[in-house]
């Protein structure tokens, strides 16, 4: 069974991973889920952001710090061999996800950053391939990458192995357009399960509304939600936003439609679209679009100017509507 396991594990890690991309993605456009959103810029920037991360970018990392290491540190290789599974599981589960949770969230509290990150945001759809759609650099900097590498150096390759493939499978199904949260809000029976699972991993409900185009509607919340495979870094942490609803509209509310390459590797390429975050002399975060009121809103919104970024560390609360 155990070794049942860990081939299943593995597999997720090499082809597993490419195969649940393209099986959702069959699924999405066959559902039509994108509703003609894929444009060619839209494609190119989505199939360079899926192919040179996982195939090029990580393993490249990997095999040079596994390189680097026995030569500054090979007294501590495979040090933490001894380790029992499921404590380096745990170990190499919180180290990886923590880190993540402060970069990502690092990037919406600071200008400077928030243009690296700005790619995964732009897209006015969610869906399998948004999962690693980011700019090249922001990827090249994830700190998890070099931490991971030096835990799996220092003798906690097996479980990281298994952390890597729950992780995959929690953030593409969380990306994904596919709302498989929906039927435990819908039945009261399973209130219990959401409400568990909602405080602690990513779903589409809570992570969807990261990526909304709006944060004053009550559903839509990128000033929080940061989590990537755990959502209960934003518990922990203050930042975290349950509604059990949707974004009506995701993306950002300004997207001028920069040119894939901008986006890949800004700032060594810059947009060529007037007034972008991305352009050469664009404004490092621009103000979103008013959220406007229609009659099909079962609540009032208020139009206010707001900004992508969050400049401070106060704590947001958690709202749950009882269904």
């Amino acid at each position: 069974m155990i070794k049942y396991i860990e081939t299943l594990a593995h597999g997720i890690n090499t082809w597993g991973f490419p195969a649940i991309i393209l099986l959702l993605g069959v699924i999405e456009f066959s559902l039509g889920l994108y509703e003609k959103k894929w444009t060619k810029n839209e494609s190119l920037l989505n199939i360079f952001s899926f192919v040179f991360p996982p195939i090029i970018l990580y393993p490249v990392i990997a095999y040079l710090g596994l390189k680097f290491l026995p030569g500054v540190i090979p007294q501590y290789k495979n040090i933490f061999a001894w380790v029992p599974f499921i404590w380096g599981f745990i170990t190499i589960a919180i180290a990886d996800d923590l880190t993540q949770y402060w970069y990502h969230r690092l990037h919406h509290q600071i200008p400077f950053l928030w243009r690296f990150h700005r790619t995964h945001h732009s897209a006015p759809y969610m869906g399998m391939a948004m999962a690693s759609r980011q700019n090249i650099i922001y990827t090249f900097l994830f700190s998890q990458i070099y931490l991971t590498t030096i835990l799996i150096y220092l003798g906690l390759g097996y479980p990281a192995i298994f952390v890597s493939a729950l992780k995959i499978l929690i953030t593409v199904f969380a990306h994904s357009s596919i709302k498989w949260d929906k039927p435990l809000y819908k039945y009261k029976v399973l209130h219990p399960v959401a409400w568990v699972l909602e405080r602690f991993i990513s779903t589409p409900a809570t992570h969807h509304a990261h990526h909304s185009s709006s944060t004053d509607d009550g559903v839509g919340y990128y000033k929080g939600n940061f989590g990537n495979m755990f959502f209960l870094w934003d518990v922990i942490f203050g930042t975290a936003h349950i509604s059990r609803q949707y974004p009506e509209a995701y993306g950002i509310s300004h997207y001028e439609g920069d040119e894939w390459y901008a986006q890949l590797f800004w700032p060594i390429f810059k947009s060529s679209r007037e007034g972008s975050e991305l352009a050469k002399s664009g404004p490092a975060v621009r103000e979103d679009i008013p959220v406007k009121k229609t009659s099909l809103d079962d609540y009032k919104i208020k139009p206010i100017k707001s900004q992508r970024l969050i400049y401070s560390l106060t704590k947001e609360s958690i709202s749950n509507p009882n269904r």
